[in-house]
């Protein structure tokens, strides 16, 4: 990652809709290492970008 480009941090909420995705599903990506979880015990923030590659990364692989 470049210098002059920032982490854009998402709550669960908003990654799932980003993806396209249950929020459970979300979850389960975090604690299987899938996508990396950040904000505080209380609040699940995740990186917009790293989703968004994730999910490509799937439909890659779909076909």
């Amino acid at each position: 990652m470049s210098r002059t480009q920032r982490r854009r941090y998402v709550p669960t909420e908003l990654a799932a809709l980003a993806a396209g995705v249950t929020e459970a599903t979300i979850r389960k990506w975090a604690s299987r290492g899938k996508i990396t979880r950040y904000g505080s015990p209380r609040r699940a923030q995740y990186d917009l970008d790293e989703l968004i590659a994730l999910v490509a990364d799937r439909s890659d692989a779909l076909g």
